[in-house]
């Protein structure tokens, strides 16, 4: 007997837990403790009652089975069920009719779920999304969108010498705080969304980038992480293609490095004294200067002298021989 008794006491557990699926958001949001005693306050303790009462639960909420909510209401519904637990301990307090009394109470509950805020529709093509999130009364659980996180790559094709702005922006709503933004770079003219390959991108931090002016060694993919307390939301690609020539100014200056690379030191000139000849002397006014005119003075009295001796050594010879 005491078995079948306890077996007895168990029974509206079982046909709760077997049954959990039709009941769907009144499972989400009430205990079984609580739907119990509302069964037993509007018929008893007898089984085969409480299992009319659970029918009549099952019935009046029925269409709320596989009801889809935004996920921040939860609180807001939590509330309103609990009022509705409120108002059929009254009715079951005043001997009222438990059918009339829950299919009252779920056309009041459905006017409510009517008026709440809507979940925002997914955004692709990429990112999480928490402002998606649904919560599902068929299973009690959330979901949001099933998108990936990298988002595809865009191109860009910036001339070398310009300026290349990216932009770390998604189309979804981001939360209000605690968003931070991680660039990386991926060079060598690499296209790829593979994150092996990238590298930190240091003092890069906000929802900004920009690059100037751009060179041949900034072409590759650059990576911008948007994080919310250090969980990715999304990942960014931009694959930045550089062309074009180098500037006119840019060409004349390699030309003087190489120049100046190539260069060669070569052997130093001796600065000779200049010694002007005497016709010189005679045809450059500028040569008459006082140290060459004291020279010339110098050589025409030396030569004097010289002619001097020469016809004196030459009469004494003369003489001397007759």
């Amino acid at each position: 007997m005491s078995l079948v008794a306890l077996v007895g006491s168990f029974a509206p557990l079982f046909l709760l837990i077997f049954r959990a699926s039709t009941w769907a958001c009144l499972f989400c949001f009430t205990t079984y403790e609580e739907r119990l005693r509302l069964c037993q306050m509007f018929v008893g303790n007898e089984e085969s009652k409480i299992r009319q009462c659970f029918d009549g639960f099952s019935a009046a909420f029925e269409s709320l089975l596989d009801l889809e909510i935004n996920y921040d209401e939860r609180s807001h519904l939590h509330d309103e069920f609990t009022q509705m637990t409120v108002y059929l301990q009254e009715v079951a307090a005043s001997r009222g009719s438990f059918w009339h009394a829950f299919s009252s109470a779920a056309d009041k509950l459905k006017r409510t779920i009517r008026y709440l805020k809507k979940a925002q529709d997914c955004i692709p093509p990429c990112g999480v999304q928490e402002v998606t999130r649904r919560f599902h009364c068929s299973g009690c659980f959330s979901t949001i969108c099933r998108l990936p996180l990298d988002c595809p790559v865009q191109d860009m094709l910036v001339n070398r010498g310009d300026q290349a702005l990216f932009s770390c922006i998604v189309a979804f709503q981001l939360p209000e705080s605690e968003v931070t933004y991680s660039w990386k770079f991926a060079g060598g003219g690499l296209r790829t969304r593979d994150v092996s390959y990238f590298r930190d991108v240091p003092g890069a931090h906000g929802y900004l980038a920009r690059i100037r002016p751009v060179q041949p060694s900034h072409g590759g993919t650059f990576s911008c992480v948007i994080l919310h307390d250090q969980r990715p939301l999304a990942r960014l690609y931009f694959f930045l293609n550089v062309t074009g020539s180098p500037p006119a100014e840019e060409t004349e200056l390699q030309v003087t490095f190489r120049e100046v690379m190539h260069w060669k030191p070569q052997e130093a000139e001796v600065i000779q004294p200049w010694r002007p000849s005497l016709g010189e002397l005679f045809t450059r006014p500028q040569a008459l200067t006082l140290g060459n005119l004291f020279l010339l003075a110098a050589t025409a009295a030396l030569g004097s002298a010289s002619v001097t001796v020469l016809v004196w050594l030459f009469f004494r010879w003369y003489l001397s021989g007759n």
